[in-house]
C-alpha cells in the first residue's frame, strides 16, 4: 500500500513522556506536525491542502498557540478527511464541541476523563488542607525572616468533623471525597443529576443552595461552559457560612475572581485554595496581596507519571480509531455520534 493512502495523524503540540507510544503509531499512520507557528498560519495551512488526508489530531492545550481556540471558523478550516480529534486533557473548554458536532461530518472529540483525577485530587486535598489550617500566612512570614509573623497567623481549623461540600462530583469529585474521608471530613455534592448510589458511595446528594448553606469547605470541581461560568459570585457567597474555605481546582472562570475577593476581603470567605485562575496566567492581584489565600499555578497534573499517564491515554484514543473507527473515550455530548 503506497504511504499517500495511509492515514494521517496530525500532532498539535508536543509529546513529553509517552514517545515510545506514539512512535508505535507509525505502523498504522503517517505521523506528521504543522508548519505553522500561529493561528492567521495555521488556517492557511488548513486552507491550502497541506493537510489533507488527515484523519486524526493529537492536540495539547499548548497547541493553543498554534491553532488559537478551536472554534467555528477553525472547525471549517480543517482538512475534511479529519474526523478525530484526540485531546490531551480531562476538560476541554479551548474547544468548542458544539462547533465540532455541527460540521459534516461531524469532528469526533475525546479526552482523558479518569486519567487526571488522582493527582487533581491529590492538589486539591492539598489546597484544602492548607486553606483550612491558614499554613500560607505563616509560610509567607517564614521567607520574609519573620517566623510565623507579628502579628501571629489567625488560628487554623482541623479538618476533622467538617462538612466538604463538592460541587461537580465527577471522576476528580469522587477520588477528592475519598480522600477527604480520610481525614475525617463528611462529604455532600450537588451536580446536575443525583450519581447512583455505588458512585456516590455513601456521599449526600443536597441541592445548589443547600450545598452553599451546609458546607464548611466548598470545592468547584465541575468543568467550565456557559452554564457553569461565574456560577460562583456575590449572591452565591451570601448564602454561604461565614467563614467558609473555598477551593478550587477546575476552572477559573466558575468563580467570579473579583466577588471572591471581595469575600475574602470582608471576612465572610476564611480562607482560598487555587490552582486556577479566570485569566491565566495572569492573577487578579487582590488574590497575590491577600496571605490567606494558598495560590498554585495550574499544577494539578503537574507529575511524572499523570502526564505520561494522559499522554498514552490520548494516544490509546487515535490508536483505537486506526483499528477500530472508534474512540476510547468520546466527549458525553458526543457519545451518539460513535
Amino acid at each position: 500500500m503506497g504511504s499517500n493512502l495511509r492515514p494521517k495523524v496530525l500532532l498539535l503540540g508536543k509529546i513529553d513522556h509517552a514517545h515510545a507510544a506514539w512512535d508505535s503509531l507509525a505502523v498504522l499512520a503517517d505521523l506528521i506536525e504543522p508548519r505553522s507557528t500561529n493561528r492567521a498560519d495555521f488556517l492557511e495551512e488548513c486552507r491550502s491542502g497541506a493537510l489533507d488526508g488527515v484523519l486524526v489530531a493529537y492536540r495539547t492545550f499548548g497547541s493553543v498557540s498554534i491553532t488559537g481556540l478551536i472554534d467555528e471558523e477553525l472547525v471549517d478550516a480543517l482538512p475534511k478527511s479529519m474526523r478525530y480529534l484526540a485531546h490531551c486533557g480531562a476538560g476541554y473548554d479551548q474547544v468548542d464541541v458544539q462547533a465540532c458536532s455541527a460540521r459534516s461530518p461531524p469532528l469526533i472529540v475525546s479526552n482523558v476523563p479518569t486519567a487526571v483525577d488522582d493527582a487533581t485530587a491529590d492538589v486539591n486535598m492539598f489546597l484544602i488542607i492548607g486553606a483550612l489550617r491558614n499554613f500560607n500566612t505563616g509560610m509567607q512570614a517564614l521567607r520574609q525572616g519573620k517566623w510565623k509573623g507579628n502579628p501571629l497567623p489567625v488560628l487554623g481549623h482541623d479538618p476533622q468533623g467538617k462538612t466538604l461540600g463538592i460541587l461537580g462530583m465527577g471522576g476528580i469529585g469522587r477520588n477528592l471525597k475519598k480522600k477527604a474521608e480520610v481525614f475525617g471530613m463528611k462529604v455532600i455534592y450537588h451536580n446536575r443529576r443525583k450519581l447512583s448510589p455505588e458512585l456516590a458511595d455513601g456521599a449526600q446528594y443536597v441541592s445548589f443552595d443547600e450545598l452553599l448553606g451546609q458546607s464548611d469547605v466548598l470545592s468547584l470541581n465541575l468543568p467550565l461552559n456557559k452554564n457553569t461560568r461565574h456560577i460562583i459570585s456575590t449572591p452565591e457567597f451570601a448564602k454561604m457560612k461565614d467563614g467558609v474555605v473555598v477551593v478550587n481546582t477546575a476552572r477559573g472562570a466558575v468563580m467570579d475572581e473579583e466577588a471572591l475577593v471581595q469575600a475574602l476581603d470582608s471576612g465572610k470567605v476564611f480562607s482560598a485554595g487555587l490552582d486556577v485562575f479566570e485569566e491565566e496566567p495572569k492573577v487578579h492581584p487582590g488574590l497575590l496581596r491577600n496571605p490567606n489565600v494558598i495560590l498554585v499555578p495550574h499544577m494539578g497534573t503537574w507529575s511524572v507519571e499523570t502526564q505520561t499517564g494522559m499522554e498514552e491515554w490520548a494516544i490509546d484514543n487515535i490508536r483505537q480509531v486506526l483499528t477500530t473507527g472508534k474512540l476510547k473515550s468520546p466527549v458525553p455530548e458526543q457519545a451518539e455520534f460513535q
